[in-house]
């Protein structure tokens, strides 16, 4: 997924509120000087521990839309040995475009790529199917997560905080196997400075229990790692999964 427009590089003083930052620019902007300090949009409802520091390089881009308050999002940090992608709005972009490249080899041979399906209380990411979309010869049911908490000896884990959603997510993929439908936990990683991953259970043990459930009840969990820079963000490769 290429940026539209050049991203804006800054350095990060605080993050606050869920959704908001403090940033220092680094360099000059259409609406502002480069020194000035402003409030950029943080789309992440997670921790996003291990994902800042005071004083990180930071790249924003800019939205000049009458309709935005804040003209600013903030897109990736960098820790001194990866961009991190903290655009939690990107990862279903970043699946949709892999599936339709051929990169994730495991969800090909389907017609049609539909964002976002209701099932049961909840909406799941993609709904990929062939056939009669009332009655179709074959379907998957992704639900994607983005992953940006990094442990240690290089392993990323999720959720970096207490998840009821994503436990939710989970158990209606469990459902969805039982009732004998094709079903994928699909976690998106978007940081390059790791090789594994594994549920977070100190973080949220009951995600952990119920990603463990879902594996044992032959719901697909896969994992692929993203490679970040100025220009791009594009799913690349496959990384182990440790349970």
């Amino acid at each position: 997924m290429k940026f539209n427009t050049p991203l804006i590089n800054g350095r990060i003083l605080k993050r606050y509120k869920r959704f908001l930052a403090d940033i220092e620019l680094l360099e000059d902007t259409p609406l502002n000087k480069k020194g000035d300090i402003i409030v950029a949009h943080t789309a992440n409802t997670g921790s996003m521990k291990t994902c800042w520091d005071l004083n990180w390089p930071v790249l924003l881009s800019y939205h000049d839309n009458p309709k935005r308050k804040l003209k600013y999002s903030l897109e990736m940090t960098h820790n001194g040995k990866s961009w991190i992608g903290v655009n939690t709005s990107l990862p279903n972009k970043l699946a949709i475009e892999a599936i339709e490249n051929s990169v994730i080899s495991e969800l090909q041979d389907f017609e049609i790529i539909k964002p976002e399906k209701k099932i049961g209380d909840s909406r799941l990411d993609i709904w990929l199917y062939s056939g009669d979309k009332k009655s179709p010869s074959k379907q998957c049911y992704v639900e994607v997560k983005n992953v940006t908490l990094l442990g240690d000896d290089e392993l990323a884990l999720f959720p970096d905080s207490v998840s009821e959603r994503g436990q939710k997510h989970l158990k209606e993929l469990t459902k969805l196997k039982t009732d004998s439908i094709r079903a994928c936990m699909l976690y998106i990683v978007q940081r390059e400075d790791v090789n594994r991953f594994s549920p977070a259970d100190k973080i949220d043990p009951t995600y952990a229990k119920l990603l463990k459930e879902a594996f044992e009840n032959d719901v697909e969990i896969l994992v692929y790692q993203c490679s970040l820079n100025e220009l791009e963000i594009k799913v690349d490769r496959k990384i182990p999964l440790i349970l």
